[in-house]
């Protein structure tokens, strides 16, 4: 184990058909997870993910175990090469299912099962058309939150901060009437943009609670250990030993706002000063060289990109 390293898993956002395809041919356990991952969803995901429907893939429902998937094969393929595990984890949204997983926390078949689920409740808790989200650059967080409650006590309709994915950037969601208002006023107030994003539903706010509580019972029947690696938590940025209190944070998360900027924080106070991004795609690299430019991130989806990080890496 490596005192200096966190490894950091991606949420919705990432996906695309395709990713995964060069893992998928070189390394023996990418096909093995989606073996598994199939077997516990009653399809194919792997077909889903290198050759599906675009439109399919990115179904919430679908999205979710892909992404899943995804970080958990990558992450067999670097321990079977003799990638040195890290001192701590941290996922963005659904991100943090995969780290609770790869940590020893969840079983694969548990976590794959429960993430489709989970996407089912999202995308059921507010009727498509509703609810929004929009990305907000160049406002600190205290004036996005304000403004934010300011609008939805002047409106009919909820928006909140939902995503303090790095300074200067934080994403917005709630109603769609709300969110609209709120763009406006964040502009008035400075924001350099304020865009609406093309999902179909207001993650982690309060209009979440429904799906939240049809999780809660879902997660009632399932096992949940002590973590092997610690895992930061998005709700409060700790992390947490207790599995009936790791049991309510994945309630609290589907409904609360995601701190990544203070999720990085407290990784790199407990040491971590090299990451690696583990999943599709390079989103929270690039949120990390927000937060802290001289931090390094490397990524594992590609095989000569694991491979690198496996050699430079090795204790």
């Amino acid at each position: 184990m490596r005192q200096d390293l966190a490894f950091l898993f991606p949420g919705q956002g990432s996906q695309r058909v395709g990713m995964l395809a060069e893992a998928a041919t070189e390394f023996p356990e990418v096909a093995a997870v989606f073996d598994e991952s199939s077997e516990a969803l009653g399809f194919d995901l792997l077909a889903l993910v290198l050759e599906g429907d675009p439109e399919q893939l990115n179904l919430t429902e679908y999205t979710q175990p892909a992404l899943l998937a995804s970080s958990v094969a990558l992450w067999r393929a670097w321990l079977a090469r003799g990638g040195v595990k890290p001192a701590a984890m941290a996922g963005h949204s659904l991100g943090e299912f995969s780290a609770l997983c790869c940590a020893g926390a969840l079983s694969l078949s548990d976590a794959i099962t429960l993430v489709r689920e989970r996407g089912r409740f999202m995308q059921t808790a507010v009727p498509v058309g509703v609810g929004s989200m929009a990305a907000v650059l160049g406002l600190d967080d205290d004036a996005v939150t304000q403004i934010c409650e300011q609008v939805s006590a002047a409106h009919e309709g909820v928006v909140e901060a939902v995503n303090f994915n790095a300074p200067g950037q934080v994403v917005i969601a709630g109603n769609c009437a709300a969110v609209d208002a709120a763009i406006t006023a964040l502009k008035d107030a400075g924001a350099k943009r304020a865009m609406p994003l093309a999902v179909s539903a207001p993650f982690h706010t309060s209009l979440m609670l429904p799906a939240g509580e049809k999780l809660a019972r879902v997660l009632a029947d399932i096992e949940i250990s002590t973590p092997e690696i610690p895992v930061v938590h998005n709700v409060h940025a700790q992390t947490e030993q207790d599995p009936e209190k790791i049991r309510e944070l994945l309630v609290q998360q589907i409904s609360s706002a995601v701190r990544w900027t203070d999720c990085v924080a407290k990784l790199q106070n407990m040491g971590a000063a090299q990451f690696l991004e583990c999943g599709a795609g390079n989103v929270l690299g690039g949120l990390l060289r927000r937060i802290d430019k001289g931090v390094s991130c490397a990524y594992l989806e590609k095989p000569e990109d694991l491979h690198a990080a496996v050699n430079s890496l090795s204790d």
